[in-house]
């Protein structure tokens, strides 16, 4: 009986062991002990980050699939998976909160992190459901207008949508790209960039959500996709040969050895500027929120719980008329970079 006994102890102290270890596995999220003093701010600080567990309405679901190119493709289901094999693991000691292997280090010492991590994270779920909503918006009045081209739309989410999509046209785009031909061209880009960041926009303002235009890789990858794109029309509709002589940005030939890399850093400046207004605006008010609701848990005081809950609703509102401003305009101002690397030639069609 005291063998028995003491293996089923055993058996319920490993069991305990792996669910402890399994809820830390998926983001840390499920920390049993209390959060003392200063570390409130670092722990609500942590939450604006990627993780590798999809986080929304305060829950912390481990589904999302861990994708690894290290000595071969690694593909585990979820992170609960990948650190019962044992190779990689999220809760290294040396190492916390990031994915490293269990037996590598690297030249320093440290465990040693992955050759290539292509990870479903948190971010990237974000973007996959934006797509599926904005595809799932337009899916949904696409049969009317391709059954009657030319007839008016009907029903409250075609009329909003029609309204928004010939506002776009013709309040932003025709008026600095030149032409309507060209305008028609470009709206799906515009609109594709206006929508995704509308929706990704309110999806960080859902409870326990995170803002994925709140980092860095996605802005700097939309902004990319604005710079080839700005170029590329610059390119077929003015000629390679005026694209060249705007680098000179209206300088005699002599000034070219000062011009052209002035005008060179101007390309890189404007979408870096996109990149670093969405992120920066996207964050900021997160961060307030967040520090707003700490300031409960940092005094334990009932008494602070109204001024921080009364400002923490006025943010929010601001928040909200944030992430429609901030898709006006990053595409107000893809438009403009086209008018603008057009130049005198806005105002022609291209053949």
């Amino acid at each position: 009986m005291n063998s028995d006994s003491t293996h089923h102890e055993h058996d319920q102290q490993s069991a305990d062991q792996h669910a402890t270890e399994h809820g830390a596995a998926a983001g840390g999220h499920h920390e049993s002990e209390p959060i003392e003093g200063g570390r409130v701010f670092t722990h609500l600080m942590e939450e604006l980050g990627d993780h590798h567990e999809l986080n929304i309405f305060f829950g912390h679901f481990d589904i999302l699939p861990v994708i690894l190119v290290d000595d071969g493709l690694h593909v585990y289901p979820n992170v609960a998976a990948m650190e019962a094999a044992g190779a990689y693991t999220l809760q290294h000691p040396d190492a916390h909160h990031k994915l490293v292997s269990t037996t590598k280090k690297d030249a320093a010492g440290h465990p040693a992190t992955p050759s290539l991590d292509l990870s479903i994270t948190n971010l990237v779920a974000y973007q996959f459901i934006a797509i599926v909503l904005v595809l799932g918006l337009f899916a949904a009045i696409r049969g009317r207008y391709t059954r009657e081209p030319g007839a008016a739309p009907k029903g409250r989410l075609a009329n909003m949508l029609e309204s928004v999509v010939l506002y776009i046209r013709d309040e932003i785009v025709a008026p600095n790209v030149g032409t309507i031909k060209r305008a028609n061209g470009l709206m799906p880009f515009v609109m594709s960039l206006f929508f995704f960041i509308l929706v990704l926009n309110l999806i960080g303002l859902l409870p326990g959500a995170h803002a994925a235009t709140g980092a860095l890789g996605v802005t700097a990858a939309l902004a990319l996709s604005t710079f080839l794109v700005v170029q590329y029309i610059a390119i077929r509709d003015a000629g390679i040969g005026a694209w060249f002589h705007h680098l000179l940005g209206g300088a005699p030939i002599f000034l070219a050895p000062i011009m052209v890399p002035i005008e060179i850093v101007s390309l890189f400046t404007k979408p870096f500027a996109l990149m670093i207004r969405l992120f920066a605006n996207m964050t900021a008010g997160h961060i307030v929120l967040l520090s707003l609701v700490g300031l409960i848990f940092f005094f334990k005081s009932w008494l602070v719980t109204p001024v921080s809950v009364s400002f923490s609703v006025f943010i929010y509102l601001l928040e909200l008329l944030v992430a429609f401003l901030q898709a006006y305009i990053f595409a107000m101002l893809t438009s403009v970079f086209v008018g603008l690397a057009l130049g005198d030639h806005a105002h022609e069609e291209h053949h």
